[in-house]
């Protein structure tokens, strides 16, 4: 099957060389060469139809596609994490987490770590994200970021490092986990040899994390709020809501008085404890944020700030989420926690700072550059695939607004072995785990493993051509047959 794969230069998770598999994937490649390339060409064909069945789809927003619902390109040739591995990055996202709640916690309170010069404070105050109707405010546990997920990526020598933080309304879970449903499904025979971690616990964790902000009471009230049916993520929206046994409301579904929020319902109000608000801070309370807002709940902060509904993710975590100021979550882990980061940033250039935005400009064909608060694949320009008029239009926005950019050196992502057209070939991947922190904390088992699909493509978001993979926490021992059948049933 895999005679004519050729891994690319950088860092091939399945193969050390052409044709030098790796000593913890022989099981698995074993597996596929027993399905053969038809087989796995007709169940994969199979699988995208199964998730149409099931409405895992997403919307396309920009001005070419709006409006046009596809499901999330889907790959089906797995991506391995060894145990040993896994268990290093859980303790490397955990920490951070911890240091960016403590940051946010400080930046909306006494400011320490701006005034000991720590980060400048204008590129906290400048921040899009930065919302100065939180400082004063202690959300419940003292904790800003509930629902987390951190994009890491492995370099050219297969060292993992953090690409992003995304810390308002991270995507993509409903799609981590319907992909090991599928892969249960349509590939049980690659799950030979191995003992895969389960994941389909992750809507009871997050369940009882929401529940945890509520401690004034035993039996708290959770719903999850959507923009609604129109929104890219509606269909990860309306699944957590079924899978969690909960509520999905719209902003017309609650009010707020006598210092609650209510949700109206057949049988009249009934009181709400917790808010999975899945839209951004500006919606959310039309007496605080964006007075035109249609789709939060007018009163809601004021509710909040007094202590009687708790939100989550917090308002105001997007500060963290700015480019910029990922640069810095390195120092807030040594300023708070007293410690080395696990795992480490990818290289940043600031083009806010003189010396690295003369270095940026004159190197501008080598790095990626990114706009601070973009997401999905807009505003970047990747250098090496850039023509020159590209790069020169690009100079001129980082000249005009330094703040609103950050370079990175152009990574060689590692690749994993992708199916497209018939042809196995390697594809680039990132990762994005799930963290949840209520009053404990909890990884999800691996991940959403984006994959770039179109060849050479270094972007792996859906609206710009990416698809997705199951990841599997593996043991690094092989395992016999009766286990393996064990696992299918329970992963």
């Amino acid at each position: 099957m895999f005679t004519d794969y050729r891994p690319s230069r950088g860092y091939d998770e399945y193969f050390s060389g052409h044709d030098q598999p790796r000593a913890a994937l022989k099981p698995l490649l074993s597996s596929l060469g027993k399905l053969g390339l038809e087989e796995l060409n007709r169940n994969h064909t199979a699988a995208g139809v199964l998730l149409k069945r099931l409405g895992a789809t997403f919307r396309l927003n920009d001005s070419g596609n709006k409006g046009v619902e596809r499901i999330l390109p889907f790959d089906p040739l797995p991506r391995l994490i060894s145990q040993a591995d896994w268990q290093r990055l859980e303790a490397g996202l955990i920490q951070r987490l911890e240091a960016i709640d403590l940051f946010l916690a400080d930046v909306y309170g006494a400011q320490k770590i701006l005034a000991d010069g720590v980060i400048p404070k204008d590129d906290v105050l400048s921040s899009q994200g930065w919302r100065p109707q939180m400082q004063g405010f202690k959300p419940p546990l003292g904790r800003w970021c509930h629902i987390s997920g951190l994009d890491l990526v492995r370099d050219g020598a297969g060292t993992w490092r953090v690409l992003e933080d995304n810390l308002r309304c991270p995507s993509g879970v409903a799609y981590f986990l319907e992909n090991r449903r599928v892969m249960k499904r349509m590939f049980p025979s690659l799950f030979a040899g191995r003992t895969v971690q389960p994941i389909d616990e992750y809507p009871s964790y997050l369940l009882q994390t929401l529940r945890d902000l509520a401690p004034w009471t035993d039996t708290p009230k959770v719903v999850l709020l959507t923009p609604g049916v129109f929104n890219s993520a509606y269909f990860e929206h309306s699944y957590l809501a079924q899978q969690m046994g909960i509520q999905l409301v719209e902003g017309r579904d609650l009010v707020c008085y006598d210092q609650r929020v209510w949700m109206r319902s057949t049988a009249g109000l009934e009181p709400v404890d917790v808010i999975y608000r899945r839209i951004d801070d500006d919606f959310l309370d039309p007496a605080v944020f964006r007075s035109d807002s249609m789709l939060g709940v007018r009163g809601l902060m004021e509710v909040y700030a007094a202590g009687r509904v708790a939100i989550a993710n917090a308002p105001g975590t997007g500060v963290a989420d700015d480019k910029l100021i990922y640069a810095y979550v390195p120092e807030m882990i040594r300023y708070y926690l007293d410690q080395e980061p696990i795992i480490e940033n990818v290289p940043t250039y600031l083009c806010s700072r003189p010396a690295d935005q003369a270095y940026v400009l004159e190197h501008l064909g080598e790095l990626v550059v990114k706009a601070v608060a973009e997401a999905g694949g807009y505003g970047m320009l990747i250098g090496p695939h850039a023509s020159a008029g590209e790069i020169s239009a690009f100079a001129e926005k980082i000249k005009a607004n330094p703040r609103n950019y950050i370079a990175q050196p152009t990574l060689e992502l590692s690749t994993v072995p992708s199916l497209s057209e018939g042809e196995l070939y390697p594809c680039h991947v990132d990762l994005r785990p799930y963290v949840l922190r209520g009053k404990g904390a909890w990884v999800s088992p691996g991940g959403l493993t984006r994959v770039a699909l179109r060849r050479g493509s270094l972007v792996v978001n859906s609206s710009q051509g990416g698809g997705c993979k199951d990841t599997w926490i593996v043991d690094e021992t092989p395992q016999g047959s009766h286990a393996m059948q064990q696992q299918v049933t329970s992963c």
